[in-house]
C-alpha cells in the first residue's frame, strides 16, 4: 500500500521514500558505529590523560628530581689529571640555508662553558645558497681566531637530510675521539652551563644513554599562533616528557637540545634515514638495547616557534607523518625484542606511538569536526554527554595545566587544536599507509633577529599577512568550514540543543586557517 502511495505521490514523494530507506538502512548504523570507535579512541585519551596527571601529581609532590634518582657530581679540574679529567664532548650543528639565525646558534655554542681542549662544535652545512655557506664559514672563523675548536663541514649533496648530515659528521676522526655527542639545532640558544648541568648524569650514569633538556620560546608572545604552540609543547615537556623520564625511562628525543652517550649511539645503529622523525627513531631503537633516558626539567634551552601558517602546517606534517610511519615500520620489531620487559612494549607500542602518534590526530578531528556535527542531522542518535563535554573539559583541563597563564585562551586553543588535527589526521595516514608524501623534508622557516629587531635595533612591529584570497586558500579547511556551517544552520533549526554555538565557532576557525589568516609577516626588505 506504501508503495503504491509512493508510485503515485510523484517524484518528491519517491526520493523521500528513497532516502528515507537509505537513512534508516546504512546511515543511521554508520553514525552509530562512528560515534561508538570514536568514544573508543576518546576513553583511551582520557585514560592516558589521566595517569600522566596522576604520575606527574606524584612526581611533583614527593619531590623526585633527578639529583635524588641518580648519582650527580659536578666535574672539577684534577690537579694530577687536568682537563683530561673533562670527558670529550663534540657539539653538532646542522643547518640548511638558516640565514637569521646561524650566528645566534653558532654564538651561543661557541660560548658553552667548558675547557677548550675538551670541546668540539661541529658546523654540518647542507646550505644550497653559495651567499649563505659563506657567511656560515666566515663566522666559524671569527670564533676560530678566538680560540674556539670549530670545525666547518659540508657535504656534497642531501641525502638522509638532516640524519645523513648528523652521520657524516660522525664519521670524522676527531668525532670518533668524543665521549658524547650534543645537538642543537641552528635556532636553539643553549645556556654557558649547559654541559655542566646534563654531561654529570652521563658521567656517573652509565645507564643512561641519553640527557634531554627542555625547550623554551623566544617569540611565544609574538601572535596568538605561537602562544598556542607554546600550551601544546608546554604539556609535552612539562608533563609528557616527565613521566616518560620518571616511570619508563624512555621518551622520544626531540631532536636537539640533548646530549647522547655515543657508545649508546652506535650501539643502537646510529642514525637512518628511514623516516622524518630519525630523532625518534633512533631514541626507540636505544632504549630496546636497554639503554635509559632523562629529562631534565631544569635545564631550558631558547629556541623559536614557527609563526607563520605555512611554516607550521610542514613542520606538523613532519611530525605526525613520521611518528606514524615509523609505527608501521617498528611494531613488529619492538613485540619481538628480547632485552626489554613486556610492559615496557607495551608502553611504547600502546601507550607512546598508538594513543599518543595516531589515535588522538585522528579522534580529535573524525568525533569533534565531522561524527559529532553529524549526529545533529541524525536524531535517533543521542551522543552522551559526558563524551562531548565533561571529559574534554576534563581533558582540556589537564593539557593546559603546563601553561597556567594562559588559561584565558582555552577556548581558542581548542578551536585551533582541532582545525589542526585536520592537517595531522592527513599526515597520520599518509605516514600509515607510507603514500606519496611521506618522506616530503621541508626545513622550518625560521626568523631569528629578523623577527625581533628592526634596522634601528628597536622593537618590530610585526604586521598581518598581505595575500592574494584566491592564491592562498586552502580547500580541505573551506570544504570542512562550511559542513560545520551547514551543520549549525541545521542544529539552530530543527535542534533542541545549544551545539551551534560550538559549530559555528568551529567554522569560523576553519573559515580564518582556510584563508591563511593567522600568523605573522615580518617583511624581507
Amino acid at each position: 500500500m506504501e508503495a503504491f502511495q509512493v508510485i503515485s505521490g510523484g517524484v518528491d514523494m519517491q526520493i523521500e521514500f528513497v532516502w528515507k530507506h537509505i537513512r534508516e538502512a546504512l546511515v543511521v548504523p554508520m553514525v552509530r558505529l562512528a560515534v561508538f570507535l570514536c568514544l573508543c579512541m576518546l576513553l583511551m585519551d582520557f585514560v592516558e590523560k589521566l595517569y600522566m596527571a596522576i604520575v606527574i601529581s606524584f612526581v611533583k609532590l614527593c619531590g623526585r628530581k633527578p639529583e635524588k634518582c641518580y648519582k650527580w657530581e659536578t666535574i672539577k679540574e684534577d690537579v694530577e689529571l687536568g682537563n683530561s679529567n673533562y670527558p670529550m664532548v663534540l657539539v653538532q650543528i646542522p643547518m640548511y640555508n638558516e640565514k637569521e639565525v646561524y650566528k645566534l646558534s653558532i654564538g651561543a655554542t661557541c660560548s658553552l662553558s667548558w675547557p677548550s681542549d675538551r670541546i668540539i662544535i661541529q658546523i654540518l652545512d647542507d646550505s644550497t645558497d653559495s651567499t649563505i655557506m659563506e657567511l656560515v664559514q666566515m663566522e666559524c672563523r671569527i670564533w676560530e681566531s678566538k680560540g674556539v675548536n670549530i670545525k666547518y663541514e659540508v657535504r656534497d649533496n642531501r641525502d638522509g637530510y638532516k640524519a645523513g648530515a648528523l652521520k657524516e659528521g660522525m664519521k670524522h676522526s676527531y668525532a670518533m675521539q668524543c665521549d658524547y655527542v650534543v645537538i642543537f639545532d641552528a635556532d636553539f640558544q643553549p645556556e654557558p652551563d649547559f654541559l655542566y648541568q646534563t654531561i654529570p648524569f652521563l658521567v656517573n650514569n652509565p645507564e643512561i644513554g641519553l640527557v634531554q633538556a627542555r625547550w623554551t620560546f623566544v617569540n611565544a608572545e609574538e601572535c596568538m599562533m605561537t602562544r598556542m604552540q607554546q600550551m601544546s609543547l608546554n604539556y609535552h615537556f612539562k608533563v609528557e616528557q616527565e613521566v616518560g623520564s620518571s616511570t619508563y625511562a624512555f621518551f622520544g628525543f626531540n631532536g636537539t637540545a640533548g646530549v647522547w652517550r655515543i657508545s649508546a649511539l652506535n650501539e643502537a645503529g646510529g642514525w637512518k634515514d628511514r623516516t622524518t622523525v630519525e630523532d625518534m627513531d633512533l631514541s626507540v631503537r636505544a632504549s630496546l638495547k636497554g639503554c635509559k633516558f632523562l629529562f631534565l626539567s631544569s635545564v631550558k634551552v631558547k629556541s623559536e616557534l614557527p609563526s607563520t601558517l605555512k611554516a607550521y602546517r610542514y613542520q606538523q606534517h613532519r611530525w605526525s607523518c613520521g611518528p606514524a610511519n615509523l609505527f608501521r615500520k617498528m611494531v613488529m620489531e619492538i613485540f619481538t625484542n628480547k632485552k626489554v620487559s613486556l610492559w615496557t612494549k607495551l608502553h611504547v607500542v600502546y601507550s607512546f606511538f598508538f594513543v599518543r602518534k595516531i589515535v588522538i590526530h585522528i579522534n580529535t578531528f573524525v568525533f569533534y569536526c565531522i561524527v559529532l556535527p553529524a549526529t545533529v542531522m541524525v536524531p535517533e542518535i543521542v551522543v552522551p554527554k559526558w563524551s562531548c563535554v565533561y571529559i574534554p573539559c576534563i581533558m582540556t583541563l589537564l593539557k593546559a595545566v603546563g601553561t597556567p597563564r594562559s588559561f584565558h585562551l582555552l577556548i581558542f586553543w581548542v578551536l585551533f587544536e582541532n582545525t589542526m588535527s585536520l592537517h595531522r589526521t592527513k599526515s597520520t595516514i599518509i605516514g600509515l599507509l607510507e603514500t606519496s608524501r611521506v618522506n616530503e623534508w621541508i626545513v622550518t622557516e625560521k626568523l631569528g633577529e629578523a623577527l625581533l629587531k628592526d634596522k634601528t635595533g628597536g622593537t618590530k612591529v610585526l604586521k598581518k599577512y598581505r595575500f592574494s584570497i584566491v592564491d592562498r586558500i586552502e580547500m580541505t579547511e573551506l570544504l570542512v568550514g562550511f559542513y560545520l556551517l551547514y551543520c549549525g544552520c541545521y542544529d539552530v533549526m530543527y535542534g533542541k540543543s545549544y551545539f551551534f554555538i560550538f559549530l559555528y565557532m568551529q567554522a569560523i576557525t576553519f573559515f580564518i586557517l582556510a584563508f591563511g589568516y593567522i600568523g605573522t609577516f615580518v617583511p624581507k626588505s
